[in-house]
C-alpha cells in the first residue's frame, strides 16, 4: 500500500513537471496550433473505439453483478424465509450474506482500480499517438 502511495505522489510530481516542461516548450514554438488535442479526430480513431468497446466490456457486467447482489438481499429477505435459517450457532445466513456485500465491495474496487489502471495507460498510448501527429 505504500509502494502505491508513493508511486501515486511520484506520478502527480511527475505530471507537473511534464506541465512546467510543455508550458516551457510550448512559449518557444511559434505554431498556434502546438499543444492543442484533436480529441474529435482521437474520439473516431480504431485504438480509441477499441479502448471503449474494452471499458465497457469490463464496466456493464460489473455494474450489472454489484447492484443485483446488492438488490437481492431486501428482496430475499422481505419475500423469503432463506436467509432466516442459522448459518452455525445463532448466526443466520442473512448476517453472512450482508458481510459478504461488504467483502464484495472492496473485491470490486480493488479489481476496478487495477483495470483502471490499465485503461490509463492504453489512453496515454492515445494521446502520445496524437502527439506525435498521427491523427491529423
Amino acid at each position: 500500500m505504500a509502494n502505491n502511495i508513493e508511486n501515486s505522489i511520484n506520478s502527480v510530481s511527475s505530471l507537473e513537471k511534464r506541465k512546467q516542461n510543455s508550458s516551457k516548450s510550448s512559449n518557444l514554438k511559434s505554431s498556434p496550433t502546438v499543444g492543442k488535442t484533436n480529441y474529435s479526430a482521437i474520439a473516431e480513431s480504431e485504438e480509441f473505439k477499441a479502448l471503449k468497446k474494452k471499458k465497457n466490456k469490463f464496466i456493464l457486467p460489473m455494474t450489472i453483478f454489484f447492484l443485483l447482489s446488492y438488490i437481492l438481499l431486501p428482496i430475499l429477505t422481505s419475500y423469503t424465509t432463506i436467509l432466516n435459517n442459522n448459518a452455525f450457532g445463532d448466526i443466520a445466513w442473512v448476517w453472512i450474506y450482508a458481510f459478504a456485500l461488504f467483502v464484495m465491495t472492496w473485491v470490486l474496487c480493488m479489481i476496478y482500480v487495477r483495470r483502471a489502471n490499465e485503461f490509463d495507460k492504453d489512453a496515454e498510448k492515445i494521446f502520445d499517438k496524437e502527439k506525435a501527429g498521427d491523427y491529423e
